[in-house]
């Protein structure tokens, strides 16, 4: 997968956190849990924009750390709302394997930018 292809990937990751996020209920958690959700969720695919115009590889490193704590961070909050049962856990399942394959996919780059492939 390329940049460009990696840079849609990300932002249709965070167009689907955006519509889970509206369809949270109103109480409290829903409301307080959704919205840790919708900061890292659509901060992948920013801080991915950012990492791929790094000035050196020192910097492109630095901000995929960045895309990877945010997807893992995401993962989190997804997996709150599953076991909690705010949301029931079968309707997170699509959104919850595609934040682990972006985790993984974020891993392997960071290994390979760091040259421990």
């Amino acid at each position: 997968m390329n940049r460009e292809q990696m840079k849609t990937r990300t932002k249709e990751f965070a167009k689907r956190v955006i519509n889970l996020c509206r369809k949270l209920p109103e109480t409290r958690e829903g409301q307080l849990i959704g919205n840790q959700l919708f900061r890292s969720g659509t901060s992948v695919g920013a801080n991915y924009r950012a990492a791929c115009r790094g000035r050196s590889r020192a910097e492109f490193i630095a901000k995929l750390g960045i895309v990877l704590e945010e997807a893992d961070e995401s993962l989190y909050w997804l997996e709150i709302l599953a076991e909690t049962e705010i949301v029931k856990p079968e309707l997170l399942m699509s959104l919850m394997s595609e934040t682990k394959e972006l985790v993984a996919i974020f891993v392997a780059s960071l290994n390979t930018a760091k040259g421990k492939v």
